[in-house]
């Protein structure tokens, strides 16, 4: 389903191998969003509005974008990411499998802003299953470990162990996500114990 006001095939400025654009089946592309030619996307992709998805991008299955999301040219994102609203993908980043970046996340690139050269661009590398909070912000070349937890508003510049919590600013490392339990007690098992690896994000 692609919804009248959704652009498709976008021609990018700078040059590209190729100007087609893939989109798997089952697929749902809501009004003001844009998906630029070059990028390949798999089966069951779900946008919100006024989402933006560069060239050379290659995108897995079951992933969902939602309202004013950008994702930058040359990402690799796998399958059953979860991209709330209002995030910001920089060029050259790698999501995998059951990732969830959580409203406002943001993934940076450059460590030199503002320079003309971009020789050294990367973005950030986030392993399957972590989980990123809400206003987080992590910096390039960082990995963020498997299932993982960034809290909301950390600003990460360092790598963060596999089933590591980490926040503030700059980000520190708290504790082991299986320690983490509800605050409400609302559930009786520890943070992990309903996220299997190829489960929905919480």
């Amino acid at each position: 389903m692609i919804d009248e006001s959704a652009h498709l095939a976008v021609r990018p400025a700078r040059q590209i191998a190729h100007l087609i654009l893939r989109i798997g089946r089952d697929s749902i592309v809501r009004s003001g969003s844009v998906l630029y030619a070059g990028s390949t996307i798999g089966d069951g992709f779900e946008t919100g509005h006024n989402v933006v998805v560069r060239e050379e991008n290659q995108i897995g299955s079951g992933v969902k974008i939602w309202n004013n999301s950008v994702i930058d040219y040359g990402c690799t994102i796998g399958d059953r990411v979860k991209i709330h609203s209002n995030c910001y993908v920089s060029q050259f980043t790698t999501i995998e499998d059951d990732v969830f970046l959580a409203p406002g996340a943001s993934l940076a690139n450059d460590p030199h802003p503002g320079s003309t050269t971009h020789l050294c661009m990367r973005g950030p590398t986030i392993k399957a299953g972590a989980q990123i909070g809400m206003n987080a912000t992590i910096l390039p070349f960082v990995t963020i470990g498997e299932r993982a937890l960034v809290g909301a508003g950390a600003v990460v510049t360092h790598d963060v162990p596999a089933g590591m919590i980490v926040a503030g600013n700059p980000a520190r490392i708290l504790k082991p996500v299986s320690e983490l339990t509800c605050p409400l007690d609302i559930v009786d098992h520890e943070y992990l114990a309903h996220l299997p690896a190829e489960a929905d994000a919480p």
